[in-house]
């Protein structure tokens, strides 16, 4: 990111005093700003087409699946959707070796619990 990103700061540096200038002689076509900005958004689509390309070959691989997935769980990943009020209260899920998976809920945070009321003699009742 910062290989694009030096480039296109520079073109801009480089190119506001030009601008100013090219301003006064020539008022049609475009200002070097806007081709320097034309120049940057061509690069990057060129540096991220392998990449979308990519993308896109992996979605239509997985495309069919997860749909098939979404169709079959959707409605069961809903109903738990609902039921769970804070995901954040939850471990992340664990897989059995054969298959099942559990999620577990976060022990419970009993620092202020474990101060349990001392009587006279210096006792702790639990």
């Amino acid at each position: 990111m910062k290989q694009i990103l030096l480039p296109a700061a520079l073109i801009a540096f480089i190119s506001s005093p030009l601008a100013a200038q090219d301003a006064e002689a020539e008022d049609s076509g475009p200002s070097l700003m806007e081709r320097g900005a034309e120049l940057f958004w061509e690069g990057l689509r060129q540096e991220m087409a392998p990449a979308l390309e990519g993308l896109q070959g992996m979605m239509e691989e997985a495309g069919p699946s997860m749909a098939e997935f979404l169709s079959r769980m959707g409605p069961a990943l809903a109903g738990i959707a609902k039921e769970v009020e804070d995901w954040s209260a939850y471990e992340m899920p664990e897989i059995l070796p054969n298959g099942d998976i559990i999620i577990r809920k976060k022990p419970k945070d009993n620092a202020p619990a474990a101060k349990d009321s001392e009587d006279e003699e210096g006792v702790t009742e639990i």
